[in-house]
């Protein structure tokens, strides 16, 4: 079994700053990355930022800068908002790094050395905004399918013959059923080979930032096909030309959201095809988010700022909103009501609450000093069991992508450690049956222990925090059935979660 893993973002087209959706998809990919090193894997994840094209050169000028200093600022951005999200990432690729240059200019010559690139001219229309070409059939209203405005175009360019690929693709497609997700996206892409591929366009010659094609500096690459090898420059491309035998290429998973879909799922590999390269194994695509009920936009001053979210609730509490709202796939609603109202219920009330009750209880009542029990009651070993239970459907519900259910099945867990905690009546125990009260107390302490570490792939400052407390070391791997040391002294207890209504809720109008 290849053990080795291979997880992306996009890269983020660095026309304007990031938003909620950006760090949506970047804490998804966060939370599959974390969850599959603590099941063992040895985890490559890379992120980056997406800087040439038409719109960045306008945007640019708009600004009065140079479309590097542009690039350079907003770049900048996506960079710092990461430790602000708290993301593990292992790389994080820019497109007008050397590095990329060199992968860029060796994939085209790979492509025009297989026979698959010609000169040509272009008549059609494009999306400056999504950077992307369409067939006036596919124009909704006026604009493109992703909504942008479009420019009939005329210029001489190189195409790429994606037309030579229909057959070949429909075929991958076929041999491998779970290549697109979910499969509502992998019809959209067969419908649309089914209706004949043309050939694609791939240089320009209208601006000049970009990467010059190789021997033709009149004309730039094509910004898709820049921006999608930066998963061959991250991998060590060229120099790791041999990616097929590459044991993380082998595993490689692409990330997106739904409206650039048809450039990972089509474009790219048929790109990889055509230089001999096995395409990834999975693209991976979810929704977007709404926001208060629209789409957001800067004219209706509804673009959620994660940056505030983090800095006022931490990242742990977006983290987890984020997660447990969206069905992946579909698309959801972020509202700051029911952000607020997941934090208290779930957060600061049923898990916060409870790790608060029984640390407490364990310091006030056990002097924060607290054994394995010797015997264990039938009601101990059922508790026990059905947290297990939740615990151990955790990995295929990640590997399914449905991450909300991975938190349903957790947040279940926690209610049946507040039952076990309720029925058990430790408070009651303490002038009664002091042995009992500090077996619950423990049996109790080590299922939140469980539930925290499969929770530390949404919210690792809070689980780190946890263990502190408990004054153990803890790796953070998958073990459904690992113990807590059989004697637990206490460290400093803190609140985890402290909640909303209890601060001043002033700060939270302004978010």
């Amino acid at each position: 079994m290849n053990k080795n893993i291979f997880i992306t973002t996009p890269i983020y087209y660095v026309n304007a700053k990031p938003h909620i959706g950006h760090a949506y998809t970047t804490v998804v990919c966060d939370v599959y990355a974390r969850f599959c090193r603590i099941m063992g894997y040895n985890v490559k994840f890379s992120t980056g930022t997406d800087e040439h094209g038409k719109k960045v050169e306008q945007s640019a000028i708009n600004n009065k800068q140079t479309p590097q200093q542009f690039a350079d600022e907003i770049s900048g951005l996506f960079r710092n908002l990461l430790p602000i999200l708290n993301i593990s990432n292992d790389d994080f690729i820019r497109t007008t790094e050397l590095r990329h240059k060199k992968t860029v200019e060796h994939f085209w010559e790979k492509l025009s050395d297989a026979g698959y690139i010609y000169l040509g001219k272009y008549e059609g229309w494009y999306d400056i905004r999504n950077e992307a070409y369409f067939a006036e059939s596919e124009l909704i209203d006026g604009k493109s399918p992703l909504g942008g405005d479009v420019t009939y175009m005329t210029e001489p360019c190189y195409f790429f013959k994606l037309s030579a690929f229909g057959d070949k693709l429909l075929k991958y497609y076929d041999e491998h059923p779970d290549f697109i997700f979910p499969i509502s996206r992998k019809n959209e892409i067969v419908s649309f080979i089914e209706q004949g591929l043309t050939d694609l366009a791939i240089s320009r010659t209208t601006f000049s930032w970009g990467v010059p094609v190789p021997n033709d500096p009149k004309h730039v690459v094509y910004v898709w096909l820049d921006a999608l090898t930066n998963y061959l420059t991250v991998n060590g491309y060229p120099e790791n030309e041999n990616q097929n035998n590459d044991p993380y290429w082998q595993n490689v998973i692409h990330f997106v959201g739904k409206e650039i879909v048809r450039f990972h799922a089509l474009y790219w590999p048929a790109f990889l095809m055509a230089v001999g390269i096995n395409p990834p194994k999975q693209i991976v695509s979810h929704g977007w988010w709404l926001s208060e009920g629209q789409k957001m936009s800067k004219s209706l001053g509804n673009v959620q700022d994660p940056y505030k979210y983090c800095n006022i609730f931490g990242s742990d509490a977006l983290r987890y909103y984020l997660l447990r709202e969206l069905t992946f796939g579909a698309d959801g609603n972020f509202s700051k009501e029911g952000f607020i109202k997941r934090y208290n219920s779930v957060l600061a009330d049923s898990y916060g609450n409870l790790c608060n009750r029984v640390l407490s209880f364990i310091q006030k009542y056990c002097n924060g000093n607290i054994n394995r029990p010797e015997k264990l009651t039938d009601d101990d070993k059922n508790f026990y069991r059905s947290v297990s239970d939740c615990i151990q459907s955790c990995p295929q519900l990640i590997q399914e992508y449905s991450f909300n259910r991975y938190l349903e099945k957790l947040e279940h867990a926690i209610t049946l450690s507040n039952q076990y905690l309720d029925n058990q009546k430790p408070w009651t125990l303490k002038t009664s049956d002091k042995n009992r009260m500090s077996a619950t107390l423990y049996v109790c302490l080590e299922n939140i222990y469980k539930i925290t570490k499969m929770l530390y792939p949404v919210i690792p400052v809070a689980s780190e925090k946890f263990t502190k407390i408990l004054n153990i070391e803890t790796s953070f791997t998958y073990n459904p059935d690992e113990k807590l040391p059989d004697n637990i002294e206490l460290g400093e207890i803190k609140i985890l979660f402290p909640k909303i209504s209890d601060c001043d809720v002033d700060v939270y109008a302004n978010v």
